[in-house]
């Protein structure tokens, strides 16, 4: 028999070691995610992950793990958008919906705004196009996707003309979203003048967590004036001065009056964030000015805010609701609140109506959400599913009285991981719009039906539960 030798004992016991501290470090890693506030599938999730395939669920952890992070709050600037000087007192300040949105980290409403609804992606192209072009002092984009096609190039090759004609252009892109661009697409802009900055790269590793914390927000915001916010991507897939077939059907609005101020605030703290500039290195912003009668509550989302306004306006709107609800979202992935609340509503005679794509981008959400709306339809929700093509529109609509919309989606990682942004609009004839543009989608849809002569049902089960299991990862 062969002795063992220094080599096979040396790695035995690194190999020990190695099993000993994966173990130790498991152990804490599921107590830090027990210590967390999570949603408790998003708890269990990693609890699986962790426990079952530790070699896999430990690095995965680590690396896209975390939700608030208060390294990462503790450098970010505050992220609580000011009401500027001029700002217009709001009636709506008071109201209990109001009120829940500020006191879990939402800015106050402010009155004195004026909205124009981007029903389509030649709008939202013309409307950023022309702010662009108009713009006399600055200009500040953040955007998660900027395509290599001709849209992403024509507004490239816009702001560096601007930049060169001495317009102060700051563009922020995310950098998963924009992982397959390269520097040299915004040379242009840099020679200029301009300024790019990439939000958390992902390598090298700035922080943990990064691949998993992505600033989702879309904002334009001209002279601190106007600003445009939404869900349109700058790709042409989402926008464009042309229509074009396979287009996604997606929504926003353009803003002028203090609620545009304080949007460009939420930029001003991601920027210099990404930037590790100061604050007041970026020119202070103008006098918005009175632009209209709407009243609105701008909401800044995410790992650099204590709670989640967000959420909590959403989930808020829904239990308030006396008639009616209409949710517009491209993926269907709430916790146990949100779907309890829209049940609740729909069995207590509510009109609640949702809003999906057929067929979304994402398969494993599509299947994710299977049992959600089985659940909703149970309970008397209309599902409606759009059949022109990808719907990526977000929007809630409670009673015709109140409306949300912005950047997230109704699903876990836009409520709860992600940066993002949204605005609250608490005047009637901006809510009646917004309601009318939403139900102008249902030529378009069919209602969900139970799925009829299935093949392979058992396989069909199966990757539906994989996929509700993955759902808080996702």
């Amino acid at each position: 028999m062969n002795e063992p030798t220094f080599t096979s004992l040396l790695y035995g016991a690194l190999s020990h070691l190695l099993t000993i501290g994966g173990f130790l470090l498991a152990v804490f890693l599921i107590a830090r995610l027990m210590r967390e506030k999570r949603q408790p599938g998003n708890t269990l999730a990693w609890l699986l992950v962790i426990v079952l395939i530790p070699y896999l669920g430990v690095p995965l952890y680590l690396l896209l793990g975390g939700r608030k992070l208060r390294r990462l709050v503790s450098k970010k600037n505050r992220l609580y958008p000011s009401l500027p000087d001029d700002a217009v007192p709001a009636v709506c300040a008071d109201y209990p919906i109001a009120r829940a949105i500020t006191t879990g980290g939402g800015s106050p409403p402010v009155g004195g705004n004026s909205i124009a609804l981007l029903k389509t992606g030649q709008e939202a192209y013309h409307a950023l196009e022309k702010g662009i072009l108009e713009a006399k002092h600055c200009i500040h984009i953040a955007t998660f996707i900027i395509g290599r096609d001709e849209v992403g190039r024509r507004i490239a090759q816009l702001l560096a003309q601007r930049a060169k004609e001495g317009i102060q252009v700051r563009l922020l892109i995310d950098a998963v979203g924009c992982m397959f661009i390269f520097n040299s697409f915004f040379k242009a802009i840099k020679e200029a003048g301009g300024e790019v900055q990439w939000f958390m790269p992902v390598l090298p590793f700035t922080s943990r967590s990064s691949a998993n914390l992505r600033n989702h927000r879309k904002i334009a915001v001209f002279d601190e004036h106007t600003a445009i916010v939404g869900g349109h991507n700058i790709a042409k897939e989402y926008m464009g001065p042309e229509p074009y077939h396979k287009r996604w059907s997606d929504f926003g609005a353009q803003i002028e009056g203090p609620a545009a101020a304080m949007i460009n605030d939420i930029f001003v703290a991601d920027w210099c964030y990404a930037s590790h500039q100061k604050p007041e290195d970026i020119d202070p912003p103008r006098v918005a000015g009175i632009a209209g009668d709407a009243e609105l509550q701008v909401i800044g989302s995410g790992p650099d805010v204590h709670g989640d306004p967000f959420y909590d306006g959403l989930v808020t709107m829904v239990q308030s609701a006396d008639h009616s609800i209409v949710i517009v979202t491209p993926y269907y992935i709430p916790d146990e609140v949100l779907q309890r609340s829209l049940i609740l509503k729909a069995r207590a005679g509510r009109d609640v109506t949702l809003i999906l794509p057929a067929k979304s981008n994402h398969p494993i959400t599509d299947f994710a959400r299977k049992h959600h709306v089985r659940e909703l339809r149970a309970a008397g929700v209309q599902v409606q599913l759009f059949t022109l093509g990808m719907l990526h529109s977000k929007a809630t609509i409670i009673d015709d009285r109140i409306a949300i919309f912005g950047s997230a989606n109704c699903d876990l990682r836009s409520l709860f991981v992600n940066f993002e942004i949204g605005v609250v609009v608490h005047t009637k004839p901006e809510v009646h719009a917004i309601s009318e543009w939403a139900h102008s989608l249902s030529p378009s849809c069919t209602t969900a039906e139970p799925p009829k002569n299935q093949r392979f049902p058992r396989l069909k089960a199966l990757a539906e539960d994989l996929s509700r299991m993955l759902a808080p990862l996702l």
